[in-house]
């Protein structure tokens, strides 16, 4: 099997990260989990850097930067459809901390997971409502009130 050239794909760069859906992607990224983008950035910046350009640029910086909803509800959306994938622990996790980190409550996460049960079944809803208990805890450790 190829070996992958991680080195030559680090420095293949085909974005320019100073766009302005970029910085404005950074802007909303970092309202709603900045550790947790960092976190992310680093766990593929040795083979896959644009990929987290382009989740910056896409979802933050085009989709969660629009008006027509606040951030809390676009991340209301966000927890709710990941949990219905059932399959984006990680995922979800991030999100499910960056809902509190911009006025979710813990009793509106467990709620709209719950109510995810109706929609994406009880296993998807389970795994969720795993997932936030793990944020729960991580956040209860840090000190962090919500």
């Amino acid at each position: 099997m190829a070996r992958i050239n991680t080195t030559a794909l680090a420095q293949t760069t085909q974005t320019k990260p100073n766009s302005d859906r970029y910085a404005r992607g950074l802007n909303v990224i970092n309202k709603v989990n900045r550790e947790g983008a960092e976190n992310a950035r680093k766990s593929v910046q040795d083979i896959a850097p644009d990929l987290m350009r382009y989740a910056i640029k896409y979802p933050f910086g085009d989709l969660l930067s629009r008006p027509g909803l606040d951030l809390k509800s676009r991340q209301i959306a966000t927890v709710a459809a990941l949990t219905a994938l059932g399959n984006a622990q990680p995922q979800l996790k991030f999100h499910i901390n960056g809902a509190l980190n911009v006025g979710c409550t813990r009793t509106e996460i467990v709620e709209l997971i719950t109510q995810m049960s109706a929609y994406a079944g009880f296993p998807a809803a389970f795994n969720g409502i795993a997932a936030a208990k793990e944020v729960f805890q991580a956040r209860d450790a840090q000190g962090l009130k919500n």
